[in-house]
This record gives structure tokens, C-alpha cells and sequence, in this order.
């Protein structure tokens, strides 16, 4: 139970820093490897971080016996073929999210972490984190009655035109960035409301220069049990928003940054008796994340999130891109 993860990093990502280099540094485990396109990239990133090593390729680094754990945080368009890679080579993968390019590619992850017989997660860290717990907590206790509406709204400013999120052969698009996460937040309260949500009707905005690409995103959902709720997601927003609200028959409880908690760790309850301010604490959702990733890998602990759930997400995904005028992402073709 107590021997670290061996970890090896897909490509010299910024966002590796706060999402893997950090907890494992915190949490005692080991980045044995890191591999990019660019060779230099990956040696100045292995000095940057103290990664072990530096492998010459996505490829190596999977075959790399001393590699248990795959973290694949690459462009969305390399995340289903690259996870398939090292689901292949019989590794355990931490995915960022979204798994795949679309739910069909999704499925075919699932599938494919079955037959290794590995553990396969998708990155939604925000669920470990006790801000999100304890949402759950208010909820479930009922204090604020039953479910009524859910809003989430996860918005950041414009990347520059040349990043990758912009890119539709990459699965680029607001969606797919930070609408995954307000779709999420939404289906993870399936059992206080009477099952999963279904979607109503989305709108979108393209982004300009950028065909079939979404820069924004509006969802309307309802649940079985009578709730609603409403996911946007915005990508050329005028700040950064990510914030979720549960609204119930007695009360509401809110969360200013359900994403990013470690940038606020607040959860606002208001009922009839008054209002209150709950702080959860800014430990990093993502040192949440991979405690529990390597209590699974190590000792079979149970998670809340499973490939069935990454197929569930991306279905959705697509669901709400054809409402809204969009097609789903293409598959990324590998050269």
C-alpha cells in the first residue's frame, strides 16, 4: 500500500506542474519519465520538475517496464489514441479529461481498460476536493430540501488563437475544456435526483476563425425527479468563472469556484434560518485526486469516477454539440 506509483508524463504540459509534479511530490510518489515531441522540451521540463528521466518518445516512455502509471495530459485529440496505446502495454492510466475525441472513441477506452484488466481514470479532480464533498453533504442531508435546479457556469478568457483548444482536429472547444465539468457536476447528482439528468436543449457560439469549434456553450437539462438544471461553459469569457449553485425546496448552497477550490475554498449555504460560510480548505483537488487514484492501484479502494462514467460524460457531450448546432469532435487521425 505504501510503495509510490512509478509515473510516467505524456509531453511537457504547463498544466503537469499543479496537476501531477506537485501531488506526487506531496504524496510521496515517483514521475520516473516524462516524453515530448521535442526532445529539448522534455529535458528542460525533467530539469524544471526532477522527473528521473527523459524517453525518446510517447511510444517508449509507454513500453517503459518501470512505468506502472500512464498520466496523459496531451491535446484532447491525443487522449483516446494514446490512452488505447497504454492501455495496450498493460499500464494504469490518469487521463486528463475528456477521455476520448467523442463517445464512440470513449467506448472504445472503455473497452479497452477492461481487457488490460488495469485502472483507468478520468481526470475530474473537482470530486475529490471536500468542497465538492461536502455540496454533496448539504444536499444530501436536507437541509436544503429536495432538488430543485442546478446551475454551473465554468468560464475562463481567450487562450491565444494558437492554442490547441482552439483546434477541431485537436477536439478542440469550450466544451470539451470546461463544459465537461459543468455537464459532470450536473450528472453526479443522479441519486438525489432520481437518476441522470438528460438534455433539453443547448446554444451555442462558434468561435470566429475557428469552424465548428465552440467558443461557448449553453445547456438546459431536466432529471427524472422533476429537478433542472442549467451547464454553460464560455472560453472568451471577461474573467474566470466556475462556480456551481444547488437549488432546493428550503435553500440553496453554493460553491464560487467548484473547479479550482484551492483558489476558493467557500461553500455558501442560505436557508430560511440564515446564511453561513463554510471553508473546506486550498489543498490542491489534485493531491485529492491522486491520493485516491493510487489507493485503487494499490489496495483496490473504490472511485467515484470509472470508464463507464468517462463514456456517460462524452455522450452527453455529444448529445449537447448536435443540439446546438455543432458536430461532435473528429476522431484525431495519427500520422
Amino acid at each position: 500500500m505504501n510503495e509510490p506509483l512509478r509515473i510516467g508524463v505524456l509531453g511537457a504540459a504547463r498544466i503537469s506542474g499543479a496537476s501531477l509534479i506537485g501531488p506526487a511530490r506531496a504524496t510521496g510518489h515517483r514521475v520516473v519519465a516524462v516524453a515530448a515531441r521535442d526532445r529539448a522540451r522534455a529535458e528542460a521540463y525533467a530539469a524544471e520538475h526532477g522527473v528521473e528521466r527523459v524517453a525518446g518518445s510517447y511510444a517508449e516512455l509507454i513500453a517503459d517496464p518501470e512505468v506502472e502509471v500512464v498520466y496523459n495530459p496531451l491535446a484532447n485529440g491525443l487522449h483516446g489514441p494514446w490512452n488505447l496505446a497504454a492501455l495496450a502495454a498493460g499500464k494504469h492510466v490518469l487521463s486528463e479529461k475528456p477521455s476520448a475525441s467523442n463517445a464512440e472513441e470513449a467506448a472504445e477506452v472503455r473497452d479497452a481498460a477492461a481487457k488490460a484488466g488495469t485502472v483507468f481514470m478520468e481526470a475530474f479532480h473537482y470530486l475529490f476536493h471536500p468542497v465538492t464533498r461536502r455540496l454533496h453533504e448539504v444536499l444530501g442531508s436536507g437541509e436544503i430540501g429536495e432538488l430543485r435546479h442546478v446551475e454551473t457556469m465554468v468560464a475562463i478568457p481567450a487562450p491565444a488563437d494558437s492554442d490547441p483548444r482552439w483546434s477541431l482536429p485537436l477536439a478542440g472547444g469550450a466544451v470539451m475544456d470546461l463544459g465537461c465539468y459543468s455537464l459532470h457536476a450536473l450528472r453526479v447528482l443522479a441519486p438525489w435526483a432520481g437518476g441522470a439528468p438528460l438534455l433539453v436543449s443547448a446554444r451555442g457560439g462558434e468561435r470566429a476563425g475557428a469552424p465548428g469549434v465552440d467558443e461557448l456553450l449553453d445547456a438546459d437539462l431536466a432529471f427524472p425527479g422533476g429537478a433542472t438544471g442549467s451547464a454553460r461553459c464560455h472560453m472568451a469569457y471577461d474573467r474566470l468563472e466556475m462556480s456551481c449553485r444547488i437549488i432546493g425546496s428550503h435553500g440553496e448552497a453554493f460553491a464560487p469556484n467548484f473547479v479550482l477550490p484551492h483558489m476558493d475554498d467557500r461553500v455558501v449555504v442560505r436557508t430560511a434560518a440564515g446564511e453561513r460560510t463554510e471553508r473546506l480548505g486550498t489543498r490542491s483537488s489534485y493531491t485529492y485526486q491522486l491520493e485516491a487514484f493510487a489507493d485503487r492501484v494499490r489496495g483496490g479502494a473504490r472511485l467515484p469516477l470509472d470508464p463507464d462514467d468517462a463514456v456517460a460524460t462524452m455522450t452527453l457531450i455529444d448529445t449537447g454539440y448536435r443540439a446546438a448546432g455543432f458536430e461532435p469532435r473528429p476522431r484525431y487521425v495519427m500520422s
